[in-house]
């Protein structure tokens, strides 16, 4: 058995499927289906079986990803182990994060990131749900709330704030809006109700705000309907520096806290390379938060 099969055995698990696997492998999935069948072969035992959802592990394929995600680790420690710690970092990293933070955030943090390393390719991977580490979606994910089941490290990135907000053409034509009691006369903005993928996103619901009128699932494109004029909808403080026709509305009486947390695999730990990149993540991030929001604090 070499590690080259035991890397595909790992892609077939995790995506479920040889196309899957193929697509992150970047090979033939017929080659996906011949690698795994060959190590079936080495040993005498079926590691999958195929149903309507897809290629499940079998009883065998179960016992066999420990030592597989083991033999990951070690092969990428021992890459990193060829390469001096004064090296800038090289190879690919993929990172997952939610569209707010993936717009308005990570990338003046990951173009740092990037000139510094040149070497590096940096894969961000923007989307609004949780990310599954375990299939190897991505190396490493910033998340809304801090995830208290699976074989995860977690740390804490930073608290940021959210803030009501309209833009100006909006609030000129209608309604002043001086008390909570105002809102009800007002367009509303927020998450479609049953595609919030974390609890931690329900702004409205906190303060008692009514069901959106527009309604999105992205975070982004609900401040990009609030730059339009559509209504009033929670901003995060780290984005109005890049909405300049927007202004906050009862900053007083509205104002979210949430927290930004690291999510990275727990056999992950021992891979320098990834520990070095998540150390200069935590630094920009935390970096650039501040300096966001106290431009944003500073306009208001």
């Amino acid at each position: 058995m070499d590690w080259d099969d035991l890397r595909i055995f790992l892609a077939v698990a995790r995506a479920e499927s040889l196309s899957g696997a193929g697509k992150s492998l970047r090979i033939d999935p017929a080659t996906v289906g011949r690698r795994i069948a060959r190590l079936e072969t080495t040993l005498s035992a079926r590691l999958f079986t195929k149903t309507p959802q897809g290629y499940a592990l079998t009883e065998e394929g179960q016992r066999l990803m420990a030592p597989a995600r083991a033999a990951e680790t070690a092969f990428a420690t021992a890459q990193d182990s060829l390469h001096l710690v004064t090296e800038g970092l090289t190879g690919q990293i993929r990172i997952g994060a939610p569209d707010g933070s993936a717009n308005y955030l990570l990338p003046q943090v990951l173009a740092q990131i990037s000139a510094e390393n040149p070497g590096l390719e940096i894969q961000l991977v923007a989307l609004p749900r949780v990310f599954n580490l375990s299939k190897r979606e991505a190396d490493m994910a910033i998340a809304v709330s801090r995830p208290e089941t699976g074989r995860l490290t977690v740390q804490k990135l930073s608290d940021y704030h959210l803030h009501l907000a309209a833009s100006r053409s909006y609030l000129a034509k209608n309604p002043a809006i001086t008390c909570l009691q105002d809102l009800k006369s007002h367009r509303i903005i927020g998450y479609i109700p049953d595609m919030i993928f974390d609890k931690e996103l329900d702004y409205l619901g906190e303060f008692g705000g009514t069901a959106p009128e527009i309604s999105s699932n992205s975070v982004s494109v609900q401040t990009q309907l609030m730059r339009a004029g559509a209504g009033v909808g929670m901003v995060h403080d780290f984005a109005m520096p890049f909405a300049p026709e927007l202004a906050q509305v009862l900053p007083q009486a509205i104002a979210l806290t949430r927290s930004f947390w690291l999510v990275r695999h727990a056999d992950d730990a021992q891979i320098e390379r990834l520990n070095r990149f998540a150390a200069l993540l935590t630094t920009g991030i935390r970096r650039e938060l501040h300096r966001l929001e106290a431009l944003t604090l500073s306009q208001t």
